[in-house]
Formats: C-alpha cells, structure tokens, sequence
C-alpha cells in the first residue's frame, strides 16, 4: 500500500492505495464518486475522462499514486460550474444523451473545448470530441449543444482561453497544480503511510471512523474525580502506557511522541501525535491518534473514549473504556482484529496496574511499560504472571483465615 495525498473536488484527501489501483477505481471505490465512468477500461471511449490538474484525463489509464499532489476534479466537482451548468442546460435542450453513459465525460471533454475555442466550428468540434465516444445518439444533438453553448457565450462577450489558462507542460497528474504552501509540504515529504503535515509542521490530527472498536474496563482504588485529573496529565499517563515516550512540548490538548510495537516478526517504532478533548461535567474524554512507523510502511489511526464511574463493588473508580483503530501497511497483515483484542487486553491490564501505582505515589513494578516496546507475547506473559500471582496470593489468605 501507497498513502497518497491529493484533491478531490477542492478536498484535501489523504489514502492508502495500491501501486495498480488505477484512478477511476480510487474515485468509485474508495471515494464513493461513482459519476466517473468505466466503459473500455483501454483510454478510448472517454466515459472516464474527468480534469487533472485543470486538464481532461483519461482515469482508467492513470495510476492513482501517479496523481500523488495533482487536483481532480470529478463530475460531481462541476455541479456549481458556470460552463457545466450551460453545457448540461443545452444537452438536454438538443437531446445530446440517451443513456447517459458517456455524458459525464462528454461534459467533462466539451467544457475543455468551450473553454479555449475562439469560435464555434463544428469540424474542430468534431475533431475535439473525437475521444469521446457515444452509442447512442449519433453525435449530431451532442455537437449541436456544444456548438450553442460557445456561441451563446461569444455572443456575450465571454472570450476564449488559449490553451484553457495552461500554462505549464508536461503529464497531467506530474505536480503542476496550483498547491498551496502546505499541499506542496506534502507532496514533497510524504512518504508511504505517512500522514500529512499542516501549515506550521505539526502532525494534522483528523476525525475518523474507526474500523475495528473494541470494549475494554478496569478499577483504579481511588477517586473518580482524582482519577480523571490524572488522565489530563499526559506525561503521567504516557509514562504508564507501555512502549511510550513523548517528544517535544506536551500541552493538555495536543502532544507528540513515538509507540513502539511488536506483532509477529515484525518490530515497528510509530511516530505521531495525539490530540485530546475531555470534558469534566461526566468526567469522559476522548483521545484521537495518528502514527506512522517507516520501517514497516505502516500507518495508524486510533481513538479511545473513556469514562469514570463510580466502582460499586469495591470502591473506587471503574474506567469504562472503547478502543477503536484503523490500520493500513504492513503490520495490517499481521494484526489481525482477534490477536489486536487480546494485545488491547495486556495493554489495558499493564496500564490499569501502573496507573492505580502512580496514583498512589508508588513507582512502576517492573511491568512491560518499562521502557520496553509493546510486544504481544511479553504482554500476555506479564498478565498471566500477575494474575497467577493474585491466585496463589488468595489461596494462601484463605489457607490462613
């Protein structure tokens, strides 16, 4: 997989995508812009040309990662535009479509021609036209539209664009569009499932909807209000989370640092940041997280949302926690949902015991967030041996009493 970042109809999208995924797929699949079409999947018919980088392209040709920092605009982009607006006004008028199959790209194409044609002549119509083909209507409503949508605007005193306001050569999709300072950032620095940066450099942090969420609680013996002042302290909790380690200047609201993970045989060292929202009235948060590790070509997106309830049973707070994640890269291979779940599981558990520790002023036990990185099988063994601890440790209370 290849993060590429791009715009999709004046949106910033950032996605991980194979090196074969072709852009007309990325759009319909991953995009939902199904207005894009699929006819000969050659470059022939043009059912799929839409605009890169202002230019018509054919988009079942075009590798996706090859418009990595290019501008797309779909069919669905030219919904407010003044030249689509007339051109569909006037298809409609001439009965210029019949199955509607090839007329987004007929749009698309034909806006070209309205643009940067000084006069409405119907060989050089034809002839610009030629890469779009039609089954149906036998192009003479389809060049008859045309031809009255540039004269009507000729007539008004719009004129013609030589070249439709291009000015640089090269492919379409090769980096000439007009990025801003932090597209361009982008397009220059990303790397493969590295999430792109904002204007002053920091790791832009976005919502999102996890694909995988798991249910997860434990007890810390004290108070809830207690407990949620030290959530708010993120150096503490770091320094609780196994394989954790902050960078920079940590704020109540944002940080940055590093997560060190083992899954199967491979190592990964991610690189992020987080951002956090709490709320004191119900003393619940949520935590929003992005990482990338360049060694494993993997890039992670994670949420926890967590809430502080009395414990009934034996006093103090009960923390009511819901995990969700998106992978993609390498590690995706390897963590699978099931083994992902159990990892949560050792993880909560080791986080539960140095937090109930550092809440009390103790220091950690010796447990796998030591310093060390978060590696499932040393995870799972602590947690045995800790609950195989508690179970001999009762036995031998209830010998004594």
């Amino acid at each position: 997989m290849t993060m590429i970042a791009l715009t999709v109809n004046t949106r910033d999208i950032s996605a991980d995508v194979e090196p074969r995924t072709h852009l007309a797929d990325f759009l319909r699949d991953k995009l939902n812009l199904t207005g894009t079409h699929l006819g000969c999947e050659h470059g022939v018919c043009g059912a799929c040309t839409l605009l890169l980088d202002d230019a018509p392209a054919r988009s079942c040709i075009t590798y996706a990662v090859a418009c990595h920092g290019a501008r797309v605009t779909t069919i669905e982009g030219l919904d407010d535009d003044e030249i689509t607006t007339e051109l569909r006004a006037a298809f409609a008028r001439e009965h210029a479509l019949q199955c509607g199959y090839c007329t987004p790209g007929m749009l698309v194409s034909a806006r070209d021609l309205v643009l940067r044609m000084p006069s409405a002549d119907e060989r050089d119509i034809r002839v610009g036209m030629s890469g779009n083909l039609c089954r149906c209507t036998g192009y003479v409503g389809i060049v008859r539209a045309i031809r009255s949508v540039i004269e009507a605007r000729r007539q008004r005193g719009v004129a013609s664009i030589v070249g439709a306001g291009r000015t640089l050569l090269g492919p379409v999709g090769s980096g000439h569009g007009n990025m801003s300072d932090s597209r361009a950032r982008v397009a220059a620095k990303t790397t493969v499932g590295q999430p792109p940066a904002t204007s002053d450099s920091a790791i832009s942090i976005e919502d999102f909807s996890p694909e995988h969420v798991f249910e997860q609680s434990f007890v810390v013996l004290h108070r809830p209000a207690d407990v949620f002042d030290f959530f708010g302290n993120i150096p503490a909790v770091a320094a609780c989370l196994p394989g954790a380690s902050l960078s920079g200047v940590s704020t109540p609201e944002r940080t940055e640092g590093t997560m060190q993970v083992r899954l199967g045989p491979i190592a990964a060292r991610f690189k992020g940041a987080i951002r956090v929202e709490r709320d004191p009235a119900i003393l619940s948060g949520r935590i929003v997280g992005v990482g990338t590790d360049q060694r494993s070509r993997s890039f992670t997106r994670s949420e926890i949302r967590y809430r502080l309830v009395p414990d009934e049973q034996g006093g103090g707070t009960r923390v009511l926690l819901s995990i969700g994640y998106s992978l993609r890269g390498m590690l995706a291979q390897f963590a699978r949902p099931g083994l992902v779940s159990n990892l949560t599981a050792a993880i909560t558990a080791d986080f539960a015991r140095n937090a109930d520790r550092a809440l009390s002023g103790l220091p950690s036990d010796g447990g796998a967030c030591d310093n060390a990185s978060l590696n499932f099988v040393a995870l799972l063994g602590n947690s045995m041996r800790h609950k195989l601890r508690r179970f001999f440790r009762g036995r031998r209370r209830g010998e004594n009493e």
